[in-house]
């Protein structure tokens, strides 16, 4: 079988989720990852976030399972790290550091045939793929590509709908996100003011990129959407809150939350439709780019129209990159790629 040899830059929370979902999946080999910490303290977390179920085992600077083995190798600056030598074909890098095409270019040059962002990007790159919203463009000869954010997923295909289904005037998102890795638990001189300040104590506005890749993958948008995004003390479990001025008058909730239904129907990995009162915690581990709220729905006299759509920031861009390599795979195939 021809399987796909896989690289990880960072082995951050979304790669360990990647590397976990590629275990079950022999179309897909972990050769290789590459961080700054020590494969055992590595080897631990990943442990630890499994509670003692985790299907690999360290033997050395080996990951070993059923799936294959992955050698632990120092991390570095792309360029610095020989990815050739591991046979390797998709890179996927997971650091949050290097979002620049130019930086991206550099692990082709040591050896990747393509590499996957996990993050948005900081340029324009080959492509910017959002499942549900554009994959059908994605071509073999894109090599440096990013399956966006969680948050432009969500955001993306709940304005789609509404577009689709009643036109869309303006947008405003607010997307009320768990901490990340990258703010201090304590205040923290950093180079911006509010993320300077704890993550576990404050709810801290944080400007968000998102607008304008949801406008440069849905560019009817273009000049219609803004939003912010706000830090909150939870670990794991997001929320899109998305208000939106609708073209169409006289809109109801009940079409609303049947055209989101009507659309999960068609996209069942992506949207789910949930009609329990949830909260944060209830879409750990959920993998749907999307879990649209039906009972916050709410309409304000008028054409507006305000909706959350849930969502498990890195086990969701966990299971979209996985779904972009095979779906790259299979376009290399078609299109002949050496």
């Amino acid at each position: 079988m021809d399987r796909i040899r896989l690289g990880l830059k960072g082995f951050g929370e979304i790669p360990r989720h990647l590397y976990r979902l590629c275990l079950d999946d022999d179309r897909i080999e972990v050769v290789a990852i590459s961080d700054l910490g020590s494969p055992e303290i590595l080897n631990y977390l990943i442990s630890a976030e499994t509670k003692g179920k985790f299907k690999a085992k360290l033997e050395g600077n080996f990951l070993v399972s059923e799936n294959g083995k992955a050698r632990f190798i120092a991390g570095g600056e792309p360029g610095s790290i020989p990815w050739d030598m591991f046979d390797v074909d998709v890179v996927v890098e997971g650091t949050w550091r290097f979002k620049s095409k130019a930086d991206l270019e550099k692990h082709m040059e040591s050896g990747a045939n393509r590499v996957i962002l996990t993050t948005l990007p900081a340029d324009i790159i080959d492509r910017v793929v959002i499942q549900g919203i554009n994959e059908q463009t994605i071509s073999h000869t894109d090599k440096i590509v990013s399956a966006g954010s969680a948050t432009t997923n969500a955001s993306a295909l709940m304005l789609k709908i509404l577009a689709e289904n009643f036109g869309v005037d303006y947008a405003m998102l607010t997307s009320i996100h768990s901490y990340t890795s990258d703010q201090p638990l304590r205040d923290r001189a950093g180079s911006d003011y509010r993320r300077s300040r704890s993550a576990a104590e404050n709810i801290i506005p944080v400007d968000t990129i998102v607008p304008r890749w949801i406008e440069y993958v849905l560019p009817e948008m273009e000049g219609r959407i803004e939003g912010t995004l706000l830090n909150v003390p939870v670990p794991n479990g997001s929320v899109v809150d998305l208000t939106t001025v609708l073209k169409k008058s006289g809109v109801t909730k009940d079409e609303v939350i049947k055209a989101v239904a009507e659309k999960a129907k068609s996209m069942p990995n992506l949207i789910q439709v949930m009609e329990d009162p949830i909260v944060s915690s209830d879409v750990i581990d959920n993998s749907h780019s999307m879990i649209f709220d039906t009972q916050a729905t709410m309409f304000s006299p008028g054409r507006m129209v305000k909706t959350l759509t849930w969502y498990h920031s890195a086990f969701a861009m966990a299971n979209r990159i996985k779904e972009l390599i095979l779906a790259y795979h299979e376009a290399d195939k078609k299109g002949g790629a050496q």
